[in-house]
């Protein structure tokens, strides 16, 4: 599963962000950037990641930081999900889970005794020359904030 380590670059990739726009990692470069993957628009736990983030998103950038959110949701949905929230960070439609994939967070989940495919609710912080500083695999979903950075 995940097979990144810190220090190592972090994979290049192209998704479509709510807007209809392909973003790309090189669009970060000189840039520190906050890249969390999490499973589903709208449920709880993704709805209180997200709203954390929000809620700090001035302490981000004051810091340097910029985020990107990336589920297997489509566009639509993305849209539906940062308007319902007031999210001012970019989402990214992962439906072939060719980014998750690239960052090894693309595998098996269980729940109530059942096995499928998801995401593995995972952050990865990386600097402004594109190499992984932190991974944070036990994500706090109501705290991520204080995870990532000292606000």
């Amino acid at each position: 599963m995940l097979h990144l380590k810190e220090g190592d670059a972090a994979p290049d990739f192209s998704a479509t962000n709510e807007k209809g726009l392909t973003v790309r990692l090189e669009d970060y470069k000189g840039k520190k950037l906050v890249l969390y993957f999490y499973p589903k628009d709208d449920t709880p736990g993704c709805t209180a990641q997200a709203c954390n983030l929000r809620d700090s998103y001035s302490s981000f950038l004051a810091k340097g930081y910029e985020i990107l959110g990336v589920s297997p949701d489509s566009v639509k949905k993305h849209v539906k999900f940062q308007d319902k929230y007031s999210l001012p960070f970019s989402l990214l439609a992962d439906e072939d889970h060719a980014v998750s994939e690239a960052y090894g967070v693309w595998g098996e989940k269980k729940f109530m005794g059942r096995a499928y495919m998801g995401i593995n609710r995972t952050t990865f912080v990386i600097n402004e020359t594109s190499h992984i500083e932190r991974i944070i695999t036990k994500v706090d979903t109501g705290n991520h904030t204080e995870q990532v950075i000292t606000v």
